[in-house]
């Protein structure tokens, strides 16, 4: 049975890699230092002989016993309040941790996907955002503390590439959503359908005319899967690249939710990127890999998810006090 570790494994993400990774018959090791993940998004695993969880941070030591076939790193903090909230934290496990599950894969001479974004495109000034764009990101910015950490994760996982022959593979991950998506951490789909459940006008920041491309969950984790297992090195976009504006996706919210809420408009965050749409020319020649839900038919299966959440949860503001975590 090959054995893979998947940090971040209590996350939104994390958690579906787990599910598949489970379903693929391979024994799966997560690991999660809670502080954006939730325990109850794999809880149905741990009564599996094939599945054992870890409570830790990785910027720390990171040790596993026994062999290890596969390490996939997506723990880090991925909405923009949560790294607004957390910079040092998004900083340290996008560079100490990535540093420390690569020495562990050369140790273990395991083969490590690290989980990088379309947010190193920055506000783009190419579009759609191909491979090859370096892009376009202010450093010292409110969102440079994620973006940076992904632009340096990917290149220590370069740098180990080539310098110590470790196998890596990195994914650049646009827009994805579906069930376990936390409400009120500031992205698009469960900030529109919280506000809707609730009877809450729907927030737009700027005009709306900014654009998003959003990939069902199921359709990532497929992507992630096939670029794991295959023997391409450098960076592959896995997103839809169905794009649409956000005046036009709050629309759509409202016709599926059958609200009658109106949209209110507030000023756009600083270095808020325009547009965001992946070319997937990579993923489709080298995976055979593109995506099959379509937002129509995805949204019903993640409003129908959140619309199952108690009215305690639904009328929560926050769902995490990262005051702990603050030093």
């Amino acid at each position: 049975m090959k054995r893979i570790l998947i940090t971040g494994a209590a996350g939104f993400l994390g958690s579906h890699l787990c599910d598949r990774f489970i379903k693929e018959g391979y024994y799966v090791i997560g690991m999660d230092n809670l502080i954006t993940g939730d325990l109850k998004n794999i809880e149905h695993l741990f009564k599996l002989e094939n599945f054992e969880f870890y409570h830790h941070d990785i910027t720390k030591f990171v040790h596993v016993p026994g062999e290890l076939d596969y390490i996939l790193h997506f723990a880090s903090p991925a909405s923009p309040i949560d790294y607004l909230k957390i910079p040092i934290q998004t900083l340290k496990v996008g560079s100490l941790g990535t540093h420390n599950l690569l020495g562990l894969a050369r140790v273990k001479k395991a083969r490590i996907l690290i989980a990088s974004t379309s947010e190193v495109y920055g506000d783009p000034l190419v579009h759609p955002q191909t491979e090859e764009y370096y892009g376009n990101v202010n450093t010292i910015g409110p969102r440079g503390v994620y973006d940076e950490a992904k632009r340096f994760q990917e290149s220590i996982t370069m740098a180990y590439h080539t310098f110590h022959g470790v196998e890596t593979r990195i994914v650049r991950i646009f827009n994805t959503y579906g069930p376990r998506m936390r409400l009120n951490d500031g992205r698009v789909i469960p900030a529109f359908i919280g506000q809707a459940l609730r009877g809450e006008d729907l927030t737009i920041f700027g005009d709306g005319m900014q654009t998003r491309s959003f990939c069902y969950v199921d359709d990532q984790v497929e992507g992630i899967f096939r670029l794991l297992h295959s023997d391409y090195v450098y960076p592959v976009n896995i997103g839809n690249p169905d794009e649409i504006t956000i005046k036009d996706f709050a629309e759509e919210i409202i016709k599926l939710t059958g609200t009658n809420q109106k949209i209110v408009y507030h000023p756009l965050p600083i270095n808020d990127p325009l547009q965001r749409q992946p070319d997937t020319t990579k993923a489709k020649e080298l995976l055979g890999w593109e995506a099959k839900v379509n937002r129509a038919e995805g949204m019903k299966i993640t409003y129908d998810y959140f619309r199952s959440l108690s009215k305690e949860e639904l009328s929560k503001e926050e769902h995490k006090d990262f005051s702990n975590y603050i030093r």
